[in-house]
């Protein structure tokens, strides 16, 4: 498979600004989710899931079930990110930001996010969070994700996104993209999120505002991938703090 991208004639900052934010916030605010149809078309999803066996352009790769993760693999990209990546997390960062600053408002939480994405890692760096985040996964028969939340060090922004780079029913089976909600003194609650190729789903990444008769409290949030039953999954995850 030819792993090189196609070249972008899409300006990102354009292709992010024509998204319902208004709506897909109002799905945050109530689900804690918000799924992004056809964010990448299926060229962008196949060259960019071909660029896993590329060499030289990633930091780290990890093996799940060495860490108890879960089985499957991912890879973290290194800096400088390849340009569709780096393109889409500087532009849907600024209309994720003030979603983020009222959720902060809402649990009381003093940290506030700057407009743009730049400013936001210049913070991260200051802090020693400077290794790139952005990863590709790769999931084979029988591999999973358990659930978990993606912190990285002090300064963490509270959404991300993960893309579906595989199509359903053609290139794999099962493989749902699966996120939980604790709320205080009761049960969880499990979201299973449907997904096509080049969708993408937003996603909280630690906690949440949630309304209740006394007000907004907390609840904490984690994300996982269930068995893949047959095939081969990728997905790209736009992380928007570095680590440490």
């Amino acid at each position: 498979m030819n792993a090189r991208l196609p070249e972008q004639a899409a300006d990102w900052n354009t292709r992010a600004g024509a998204i319902d934010w208004p709506a897909t916030e109002d799905t945050l605010n109530t689900e804690g989710c918000a799924v992004l149809e056809g964010l990448l078309s299926p060229a962008e999803c196949e060259a960019l899931a071909g660029l896993y066996t590329e060499q030289g352009i990633f930091r780290s790769r990890v093996v799940m079930a060495r860490h108890g993760f879960g089985k499957g693999e991912y890879q973290y990209f290194a800096y400088p990110l390849p340009p569709l990546v780096a393109g889409l997390r500087e532009a849907l960062y600024p209309h994720l930001c003030p979603t983020a600053n009222r959720w902060n408002a809402l649990m009381d939480i003093p940290t506030r996010y700057p407009a743009t994405h730049a400013e936001f890692i210049d913070r991260c760096h200051a802090a020693g969070q400077v290794r790139s985040t952005p990863l590709l996964l790769q999931y084979e028969t029988g591999d999973y994700n358990c659930l978990h939340q993606d912190l990285y060090g002090e300064h963490v922004f509270p959404l991300q996104v993960a893309i579906l780079l595989s199509e359903p029913g053609r290139d794999f089976t099962g493989g749902e993209f699966v996120l939980t909600e604790q709320r205080p003194r009761m049960q969880s609650r499990a979201e299973v999120v449907p997904l096509r190729q080049g969708d993408a789903v937003v996603f909280a990444v630690h906690h949440r505002p949630v309304n209740g008769v006394r007000g907004p409290y907390r609840v904490n949030m984690r994300h996982g991938v269930s068995r893949l039953r047959s095939g081969m999954r990728h997905t790209a995850g736009i992380i928007f703090h570095d680590a440490t």
